[in-house]
């Protein structure tokens, strides 16, 4: 028998997984409109990887709520359900930044110069921020701590491969820009 709670995280995977859904017809979009502007795509090799890592994140999460019943955690449930939600913000805080340059594949266009408004102007990868929290954060919200464990590791092992071949597609311009901002980590200003 389902709980209340876990009814309710139910409800909430289910709107994680349209959100996601969406995010994949809006990522074809601007993959298309990169490509008709003579976009170069690399990173094919690990972005397979990458889908299935977070399908399996999203099935994951349900599987140890019901499967292993794990309780929800009253005020640390709350806590985590608010860092998910500052997590989405901040994903799209940087998809808005980005525009239709945003996308889940790294498809560079030749020429454009970096994008450094919005969360860029704080942090290299704000949107792989956004996952590390959505990680860690998400399964909590519901207790389910194997699941934010073993995916924020496998996780940071995804990221490691993943950001090198971004920072490379994107060239000497974006290197030359974002040399001295934390990828992750906003730095406080010092007066």
């Amino acid at each position: 028998m389902v709980t209340s709670t876990q009814a309710v995280f139910l409800g909430f995977m289910a709107l994680l997984v349209v959100e996601r859904l969406v995010e994949l017809v809006l990522s074809k979009r601007n993959a298309g409109r990169a490509f008709a502007r003579g976009g170069v795509e690399t990173g094919q090799g690990h972005y397979r990887f990458m889908v299935v890592f977070h399908t399996l994140f999203l099935v994951a999460c349900v599987a140890e709520v019901l499967v292993l019943e794990s309780p929800f955690p009253g005020v640390w449930g709350w806590a985590a359900l608010g860092g998910a939600v500052a997590a989405q913000a901040l994903r799209y805080w940087a998809i808005a930044t980005l525009g239709d340059r945003w996308n889940s594949r790294i498809i560079v266009v030749p020429g454009l110069p970096p994008v450094t408004g919005g969360p860029y102007r704080f942090l290299r990868h704000p949107n792989y921020v956004a996952v590390v929290l959505e990680l860690a954060c998400v399964p909590l919200i519901h207790g389910a701590w194997r699941t934010a464990l073993f995916f924020s590791v496998g996780n940071a092992a995804l990221l490691f491969v993943r950001i090198r071949a971004e920072e490379a597609a994107l060239g000497d311009a974006y290197a030359r820009e974002f040399a001295h901002r934390p990828r992750f980590i906003p730095e406080v200003p010092r007066d």
